[in-house]
């Protein structure tokens, strides 16, 4: 299997989401894994400075409106045993464009994050965000049957 080929399932997946969510808001859930994220987010009417110019490519970008605010929503996807360079990855785009949530989702396992969030219970690592609200970035298997993450491996539980 591709990584490519993860793309629509956690598309579609992140629709349900938001539309369960935030009931009765535009939502707009995108794969957009090929153009940059601020590309992306002019298309669909955000203007964010934060990520003009950065080389930014967030795999599937999610958008809540809201009709106040409106919100983002990421995921990264992975085919493979999850890194600290992956975490990393997401935490840095976390850190510059604060989106509402952040999902780092593997068709494979923990990898070496295992041991980083199970064993030694480090889910401060997964802190981003700034002032009042601190939120974590969220990090689980994919299920390739029911194409939805497995909420028992979600870190931290959704």
């Amino acid at each position: 299997m591709k990584e490519s080929e993860l793309y629509e399932p956690m598309r579609l997946w992140l629709q349900r989401y938001l539309e369960d969510r935030f009931p009765g808001c535009g939502i707009v859930a995108a794969d957009t894994h090929s153009e940059r994220l601020d590309r992306a987010l002019r298309r669909h009417g955000v203007v964010c400075e934060q990520a003009a110019g950065m080389d930014i490519e967030i795999d599937v970008l999610g958008i809540a409106d809201t009709g106040s605010a409106k919100r983002l929503f990421f995921i990264e996807a992975k085919k493979t045993s999850l890194t600290l360079r992956d975490l990393g990855q997401l935490w840095a785009y976390c850190k510059l464009i604060d989106p509402e949530e952040a999902f780092l989702l593997t068709s494979a396992d923990f990898g070496t994050l295992n041991k980083i969030l199970n064993t030694f219970k480090r889910e401060d690592l997964l802190d981003f965000g700034s002032g009042k609200r601190i939120k974590k970035m969220k990090v689980g298997v994919w299920n390739l049957q029911t194409n939805a993450p497995d909420l028992l491996t979600m870190i931290p539980k959704l």
